[in-house]
């Protein structure tokens, strides 16, 4: 599968929860806090990621090591999640 070649200029490291949207900062998100979706997904160490898009439904993505998931996301869940050190991904 061919990797993702568009440049993002923000990268903020991704905490797995099944009810916390990223806010494009960090995870100390409020119910008031609206999600700022990521662009894409980078994923350092294989597994399954639960993706979150911004209608709310989920999709399960298989990765490998060191691959960028070019998905608009608000939230990778944790529940099911194996891949580790993911990182959220913007162009701002």
């Amino acid at each position: 599968m061919p990797q993702a070649t568009k440049t993002y200029n923000r990268a903020i490291a991704i905490t797995k929860s099944d009810t916390v949207n990223f806010d494009g900062s960090t995870y100390s998100a409020t119910p008031t806090t609206k999600a700022i979706t990521a662009e894409a997904v980078y994923c350092g160490g294989a597994g399954v990621v639960v993706a979150v898009f911004p209608d709310g439904s989920t999709a399960n993505f298989t990765v490998t090591a060191g691959q960028t998931l070019p998905l608009t996301t608000i939230r990778v869940n944790s529940t099911s999640t194996t891949a580790s050190l993911m990182v959220a991904l913007y162009e701002v």
